[in-house]
């Protein structure tokens, strides 16, 4: 589902103007330790399934459903792996839409399913070595990221802090 009920009617009121979202996004590893990349449809950059949560949607409630919704796959959500925003998690879509992300990751592993990629926001899927990671075209956010993410796994990974406070 490219878009949620609840997000297109919110866009039906701002338009296509920034508009800030939470997301939930799994890191899924295979039994070899291989972890699972999207390429996703919007610019065919590669980078971990999730997407928006809904409203009342708890994120691993979301990260379940985005990840079978994008991937054919069932997981369990295992590690919180960070909550992370900013400059990098700003998406433009190519309908003009300016979303920013704050995006709750989690490591997740494979209950059941069958890989398939939905052929909407995904185009396709691959397990890949966390020493390849780094080398598919990845989006702003993923490439900041998810190898640092990818290395951390089963530890959450604290992003460093950048806000400080005016000197007077």
């Amino acid at each position: 589902m490219p878009i949620s009920d609840y997000l297109r009617a919110v866009r039906a009121k701002v338009g296509h103007d920034f508009l800030l979202a939470t997301a939930a996004t799994g890191l899924v590893f295979d039994d070899a330790g291989r972890v699972l990349l999207a390429r996703h449809a919007n610019a065919g950059l590669w980078l971990a399934p999730g997407g928006a949560i809904d409203p009342d949607e708890s994120p691993v409630d979301a990260v379940v459903r985005e990840v079978f919704e994008e991937t054919g796959l069932h997981v369990e959500p295992v590690t919180l792996l960070g909550v992370f925003g900013g400059p990098s998690f700003r998406v433009h879509y190519k309908n003009g839409d300016e979303t920013g992300y704050v995006m709750v990751v989690f490591e997740c592993r494979v209950l059941g399913g069958t890989l398939t990629p939905d052929g909407e926001e995904v185009l396709e899927l691959r397990w890949v070595t966390p020493e390849e990671v780094g080398t598919f075209p990845l989006s702003r956010w993923a490439t900041e990221l998810l190898p640092a993410l990818v290395a951390s796994r089963g530890r959450t990974l604290m992003p460093p802090v950048r806000w400080r406070p005016p000197t007077a």
